[in-house]
This record gives structure tokens, C-alpha cells and sequence, in this order.
């Protein structure tokens, strides 16, 4: 309780990089030769990661505050009735993606044509679930609290993103990415971290830890659905690069970096005790 109590960041993120770092364990280090055939176990491993994340954010918010904590956390998850303009955000990462696949197919590749598989909207549903439990509902509170609205969101941003790294060539259409891993990898954290500004900004404005779920879902599930299936591993670099380039310099650096830097603590609601 002591250590819980003097480290409540520390604690959480041992908890989550000690289960991604187990994963690392049994999946290896990515590949990063070419050749070779996708690793299902990191499939398998991913909701693992995932699930985790969400157990730890709701049962050290159990140890820290007791019933008082586990009540507001639900509270928070169950805050719905927020301006309509908010939802709208939801529409960002759908617009988003077709926009930057639709531009590259016509001015680079036929092969950047957006694909349709809707199975990744009950993908992205359960890692927006579980994940912002953890993220949005424990973590970031506290990252608000130490270092402000922005810099607690581009510290998680970046945590987040290191946190995929043993599933991250399992991810998209052209895995095993070969030589072309490290591209992808600083891409994808490139992008993650714009996608958590966002959330952070919705939760800033709104304290609604239901909608961060939404725009998790909104995030990972499309960015299944419509990932081109025809790319090569330097392709699908190159479309989260200019997918997350869209997000910084488009969404967040312009219409909510100032806000976010500027807004007040209402709606940072968990204090350690």
C-alpha cells in the first residue's frame, strides 16, 4: 500500500511494461530481416496486453481509494451526456484514414485503395474498453496532475505506443515488415501519440472516461477496416506516417494544442491517497 501510495505512476506502468515485456519474452524480438511468415502468437498475446492494461488501472484505483475511487472511476465510465459536438470526434480517425489512403492512391498507388473489413470495429471495441480503463481512467489523472494537461498527454502518447512494440509487426496488412519494422514502429508511435492527444483532449473537456473508450474504439477498429490490403511493408509506413503527419499538423498542433495546454483541472477528479 506504502509503495502503491508514494508510486502510483511507477506502480502502473511496471504492471503494464512487465506484462508487454513477458510477451517480448515469448514472442522474441520482431524480425527485421525480410522473409518469414507472420507470428500468430502475437495475435493471441495482444488481448492479453490489453486486458491487462484495463486490470491494473481498475484494481490499483481499488487499492488506492477503496470504494470511493472504483465509484468515481464507474461514474466516469458511465458519463455520456456530453455536447454532441464531442461525439463528433469519434468521426475524425475514419475521415482521417480515407482521406490520407484516398490522396496516396491517387497521387503515389493504386495499391493505397482503402479496404473494408468491419471485423476491426469489435477489435477496436474491446481494446478501447479495456485499454482507457487503464489509460485514460488511472493513468492519466495522475500525468495531468505531475505535468500538465499537455505534457501528461504526450508522455502517454509516447508510453503507448512503446508499449505495442512486441505485437506492433503483427499489426496491419503487410506483416512481417522485415527491414522496413523500424520505419513502422516510429510511425506507428508517431501516430499513437496524436491519437492520444485527442482522447486527452475529449477527457480534458468533457471528464467522460466512456467517450476516451469511444475514441479508442473509433481509432483502432477503423484503422482495421480500412487499412489497404495490397501494400508492401514501405507502403504501410509510409500511409501511418502521412496518416499521423494529418492528425499533428491538421487536429491537434493547430485546433487543440493551445486548448489543451490552457485548460483548468475540473475534470481531474483521481487523487492519490
Amino acid at each position: 500500500m506504502r509503495l502503491i501510495s508514494r508510486f502510483p505512476l511507477g506502480t502502473y506502468f511496471a504492471i503494464v511494461y512487465a506484462a508487454s515485456a513477458a510477451a517480448l519474452i515469448v514472442l522474441g524480438l520482431p524480425r527485421l530481416t525480410p522473409g518469414g511468415s507472420p507470428n500468430p502468437a502475437s495475435l493471441a498475446i495482444f488481448p492479453i496486453l490489453v486486458v491487462t492494461v484495463g486490470a491494473a488501472g481498475a484494481a490499483l484505483t481499488a487499492i488506492s481509494g477503496r470504494t470511493r475511487a472504483i465509484a468515481d472511476l464507474w461514474s466516469r465510465m458511465r458519463l455520456w451526456r456530453v455536447p454532441a459536438s464531442y461525439y463528433a470526434a469519434l468521426l475524425v480517425p475514419p475521415l482521417g484514414i480515407l482521406a490520407t489512403l484516398t490522396a496516396l492512391e491517387h497521387m503515389a498507388s493504386p495499391a493505397f485503395a482503402p479496404g473494408f473489413f468491419p471485423v476491426g470495429l469489435a477489435l477496436g471495441l474491446v481494446a478501447g474498453f479495456f485499454e482507457e480503463i487503464g489509460w485514460t481512467g488511472y493513468a492519466y489523472p495522475r500525468l495531468w496532475q505531475r505535468f500538465g494537461a499537455l505534457r501528461g498527454a504526450l508522455l502517454l502518447g509516447l508510453l503507448w505506443g512503446v508499449w505495442h512494440l512486441p505485437v506492433v509487426d503483427s499489426l496491419g496488412v503487410a506483416s512481417p515488415h522485415g527491414p522496413w519494422w523500424p520505419a513502422l514502429f516510429a510511425a506507428f508511435v508517431f501516430l499513437v501519440t496524436a491519437v492520444r492527444l485527442l482522447i486527452c483532449w475529449l477527457y480534458v473537456k468533457t471528464g467522460s472516461v466512456l467517450l476516451a473508450q469511444l475514441m479508442h474504439a473509433s481509432s483502432t477498429g477503423f484503422l482495421v477496416v480500412f487499412s489497404a490490403p495490397h501494400v508492401t511493408a514501405s507502403q504501410e509506413a509510409t500511409w501511418y506516417l502521412a496518416y499521423g503527419g494529418l492528425l499533428w499538423v491538421g487536429l491537434v498542433a493547430v485546433a487543440f494544442g493551445r486548448r489543451l495546454g490552457t485548460a483548468s483541472k475540473e475534470h481531474v477528479p483521481v487523487k492519490p491517497t
